[in-house]
């Protein structure tokens, strides 16, 4: 604990998920804390996620979730802070929750019951949060940060950023976190919208207008990766979790595949149902395993009126555009309505055990500033809780 009582154990920039837990876990060890935001408010995207139920965790995170330039790197944090552990501090406030598909757990009622969780926390540590303070300029001199802010000048011993990354920006999101890295010197790898809708070019988006709404179960490959979950199409493009989850792998330019019936093997249907049912359409056929639009949309790329008519050939051709649609996007949405950004400060720059810089002593990252982007369903708020108690430990 610091000897001058004008001076801060650790100072934090960003009253988020990841920051908060760092001040709490901190403050818990007997460190003098501050931590200040320039938003009105602490836990804006907490307040925002889940719909407004706050997709706390994941039962099932791993390092397997994550999308990092070195995938390794999250695994020390992960281990240390789990999302068991987590959830025992959630029953401990005794939020009631539930588990959604895939291990993600809501809260059952609004996510401001997280907020104040971490507020709480973070009172009865001592850790003080400052709100409406917007930093002005940084300077290290000797072992000691100082802070210019809006609200005056702070000093402290260690230096937490803790600010996120640009996506959603009306939500007061910038890159600031990643200018101080910069200043420090720490490499930052370019941020990229991810967990974001795709849009089509404006020929493909005129003519699958009428698509707009429709969901279904799709599987989603771009490469090697895939996710079957829901798809939805927009009247801008795609979206849903499985567009979601893929974006954070895909870069302008690159082709996704889509099998819009995953369940299906629709050539070998088609065969079956041409000796069977001759008379029936393709777009009638296809009825049987999509939404009645999309089944006409794609049976227009086939001009016979039954199935008799069709050639190997054309099967083939109505079965690919089912089970292995191949598209290039036009681009996302990019970071207005992203969920994170991947990218981030190079983790060759940090220590995985403690998030500080290894070539700036007292200079830590933590959460969505770093370069590690976890899949959709708690995973990032997962990184945000383990990275933030694994700063929080080091600290004193």
């Amino acid at each position: 604990m610091s000897m001058d009582k004008d001076i801060y154990d650790a100072l934090i920039i960003g009253a988020g998920a990841a920051g908060m837990m760092c001040a709490s876990v901190a403050g818990g060890r007997g460190a003098k804390v501050l931590v200040i935001d320039h938003a009105k408010t602490a836990g804006e995207k907490i307040r925002i996620s889940g719909g407004g139920r706050c997709n706390f965790t994941n039962i099932y995170s791993s390092h397997k979730n994550f999308i990092s330039q070195n995938p390794h790197f999250c695994k020390s944090a992960l281990a240390g802070y789990t999302p068991h552990d987590f959830l025992a501090l959630v029953e401990s406030y005794k939020i009631e929750w539930h588990e959604k598909t895939l291990g993600q757990l809501f809260c059952d009622d609004r996510s401001t019951l997280i907020v104040s969780m971490l507020k709480n926390e973070c009172r009865k540590v001592g850790a003080k949060i400052l709100i409406d303070t917007g930093v002005t300029k940084i300077k290290k001199s000797d072992d000691v940060f100082i802070i210019d802010t809006n609200k005056g000048q702070f000093k402290s011993r260690a230096l937490v950023v803790a600010c996120g990354g640009p996506s959603i920006p009306k939500m007061g999101a910038t890159g600031f976190g990643y200018k101080i890295a910069e200043q420090f010197g720490l490499p930052v790898i370019e941020p990229i919208a991810a967990l974001v809708p795709l849009v089509f070019t404006d020929s493909l988006k005129a003519s699958l207008k009428i698509l707009s709404g429709i969901s279904v179960n799709a599987q989603i490959h771009h490469g090697s990766t895939m996710f079957e979950e829901a798809l939805l199409f927009t009247h801008r493009g795609l979206s849903g979790p499985s567009i979601l989850q893929i974006s954070s792998y895909w870069n302008v330019g690159d082709t996704i595949r889509i099998n819009l019936a995953p369940d299906v093997d629709i050539l070998a249907e088609l065969k079956a149902a041409r000796m069977s049912n001759p008379k029936l359409s393709p777009a009638g056929f296809l009825s049987n395993y999509l939404p009645q639009k999309l089944a006409q949309f794609v049976a227009e790329i086939s001009p016979e009126q039954r199935l008799a008519d069709m050639s190997s050939a054309s099967l083939l051709n109505l079965a690919g555009a089912v089970n292995d649609w191949q598209l290039k996007p036009a681009g996302s949405e990019g970071m207005r309505t992203a969920e994170v950004a991947r990218g981030g400060v190079d983790t060759n720059a940090l220590s995985s055990k403690t998030m500080e810089c290894r070539k700036v002593s007292g200079l830590y990252f933590i959460g969505e500033v770093v370069d590690v982007t976890g899949h959709l369903g708690g995973h990032n708020f997962q990184w945000a809780w383990a990275s933030g108690v694994a700063c929080g430990n080091a600290l004193i």
